[in-house]
């Protein structure tokens, strides 16, 4: 190796503006140096005193200051590059040469990206960009981290621009992973977790060697297995070989076991059978969703007794308003308490101090009117109020002002909707995907539930459990990946997976599954670790020998299905339940 042969590793954040590339790389070059190792932060195109960088950022954001009444977006890029190329040849390079690691805030991803949103045409960028890679010569990213979110932080700028450069990003991320490792990163939960996130892809990265899997075609993802790999959490040879080059551990088939287990549990007390209904110890001692989401209780009875209900309207925004205030507080007892004591709950009848009364007498009595399932933030530095309550139902009036529940009936797409959501107060990316969801089992949207997925803080935790390296995918991806695989799967575990009458799982489904392993992986995988560390599994499972009263969505054409098979396999008194859920 030359003496001149750069040593030190270049970690790359890329991303649009507020996706919080520069307090991820503070907080990186951090970690590494109270690690003792040596490293040093760069950005691009640089604000240090007396720098090139410098005087081009203060042109781009302050040209009036140097006299300067306009630049065209080409020339803005030109000064960019031009920045670049003092940075590489004075600073980054020297510094990787010694051996420290540099971690770069923003590459040459961002003058592609910003310059064809600002209209440059895209040869140009491509000329000025072979200047600069000319000079990075043999010098390849160790990884680029693209962060990536649905909406920008604390950032002005209209959201329709900004999501054109975040799908921007996500093109050229596909792309340039087949010259060198990048990691996408869904940057949606707490600073801890993400770096979390990040050092699990440096720890799992060989370096530089990692290029050679960066180079696999996206083609390669979805053509089958390959030869198995090692690595310290791979999968033993015995029981799955790797989805190259994405690595799964042994999690990974415990993933579709678990699946056809809860699904059998399932089955086995729709058709009125005594419990035990499974064998595993993990799945009688321990608490677990359904498989499918919406075969849980709380979503059915969000569906049977709250969105298609004969005696109440059946208006847009009469059906949002009692899914919103339903799933707000997501607890069966309060819905049935507000409804006891106000006979229906409508919006037409809806009245702040009515239901500020009923909710805080409730609380005074000691009950929990919000389900443990989500956390709910409080909202009062937003809305105002001090009690938690009154700030959603504000927040609920507010959406019914803005005309909310028509403009989800316009959108066109899931993501759509999902980003219509995200914009209010206390709502993050985790509580708008699962309120689309629910708004979609009724009538108001016709999203399909394979279009789009967020995957929550459990499952983010899950993906981890179940795989050492996620082959340049971000989370959303392997979601979607293995959702797409899931007949591949059972067939090579030899496993029957008895799906909802024909429904196969579904993108949410496929993203609680991977919670609620999580979950099982504590007790089965105990030296597989998480994002949040967690080792134990804490609401314990009592069986309920009522019967499955069931009742999907009538768009999904199910109902009739498994109104014929309980009258099939049902004793007498089990049928009478499924007449009353008619």
């Amino acid at each position: 190796m030359s003496r001149n042969t750069p040593t030190g590793r270049l970690i790359v954040f890329e991303g649009p503006d507020g996706v919080g590339k520069s307090t991820i790389s503070v907080e990186l070059v951090r970690e590494l140096s109270a690690q003792g190792q040596r490293a040093e932060l760069l950005t691009f195109p640089g604000r240090e005193v007396g720098t090139l960088g410098h005087l081009v950022y203060g042109i781009h954001h302050e040209a009036e200051r140097f006299g300067v009444r306009s630049v065209t977006a080409a020339a803005t890029q030109t000064l960019h590059i031009a920045a670049h190329l003092d940075a590489i040849e004075r600073r980054i390079i020297p510094t990787l040469r010694k051996g420290t690691t540099v971690v770069l805030d923003r590459f040459w991803w961002s003058t592609l990206v910003y310059g064809l949103v600002g209209g440059v045409d895209r040869k140009v960028l491509e000329a000025l960009i072979g200047v600069e890679r000319l000079l990075w010569g043999p010098v390849l990213a160790d990884v680029v981290f693209l962060l990536r979110r649905d909406a920008p932080i604390e950032r002005d700028e209209p959201l329709p621009r900004w999501l054109r450069l975040r799908d921007e990003y996500d093109g050229l991320a596909k792309q340039e992973r087949r010259g060198y490792p990048v990691a996408v990163i869904e940057n949606v939960g707490s600073l801890s977790e993400t770096l979390a996130q990040v050092r699990h892809v440096l720890e799992t990265s060989s370096g530089r060697a990692a290029v050679s899997a960066g180079a696999r075609t996206e083609a390669q993802l979805s053509i089958g297995f390959a030869a198995p790999q090692r690595s310290s959490q791979a999968v033993p040879a015995t029981s799955v070989r790797h989805l190259y080059p994405v690595k799964p551990t042994a999690a990974y088939d415990t993933y579709w076991r678990f699946a056809v287990e809860r699904q059998n549990i399932f089955f086995k007390r729709f058709r009125g059978e005594p419990p035990p209904w499974t064998s595993d110890r993990i799945l009688t001692e321990h608490k677990f969703t359904n498989a499918y989401r919406a075969s849980d209780r709380v979503s059915q009875y969000l569906i049977r007794h709250v969105i298609y209900r004969d005696d109440l309207p059946k208006t847009a925004p009469e059906i949002f308003f009692r899914i919103i205030l339903f799933k707000i507080f997501n607890k069966i007892e309060t819905w049935e308490r507000l409804e006891k004591a106000l006979g229906t709950i409508t919006l037409e009848d809806y009245s702040f101090a009515r239901f500020d009364k009923i909710l805080t007498a409730a609380q005074a009595e000691g009950a929990r009117i919000y389900s443990a399932a989500y956390i709910m933030p409080s909202g009062s530095s937003s809305l105002g109020h001090a009690k938690k309550h009154r700030n959603h139902l504000q927040l609920i009036e507010r959406m019914i002002a803005d005309d909310l529940p028509q403009r989800l009936t316009d959108a066109r797409t899931m993501q759509v909707g999902f980003e219509l959501l995200r914009a209010y107060p206390t709502i993050g990316n985790f509580l708008a995907y699962q309120y689309i969801t629910d708004i979609n089992y009724s009538e108001l949207t016709a999203f399909s539930e394979m279009e789009f997925v967020v995957p929550g803080p459990g499952a983010l935790d899950g993906i981890r459990k179940c795989f050492a390296d996620l082959g340049g995918l971000n989370e959303s991806e392997i979601i979607k990946f293995i959702a797409e695989r899931q007949e591949q799967e059972f067939k090579r575990l030899d496993l029957k997976f008895e799906s909802l009458w024909g429904r196969r799982l579904q993108l949410i489904d496929c993203q609680n599954l991977f919670c609620e392993v999580d979950k099982y992986a504590r007790v089965h995988h105990p030296e597989l670790v998480g994002l949040t560390g967690r080792t134990r599994i804490k609401q314990r499972f009592t069986a309920n020998q009522a019967p499955l009263e069931l009742w999907y969505p009538p768009k999904w054409k199910i109902n009739e299905l498994l109104t014929r098979d309980a009258k099939a396999d049902r004793p007498n008194h089990l049928q009478a339940a499924i007449r009353r859920s008619k």
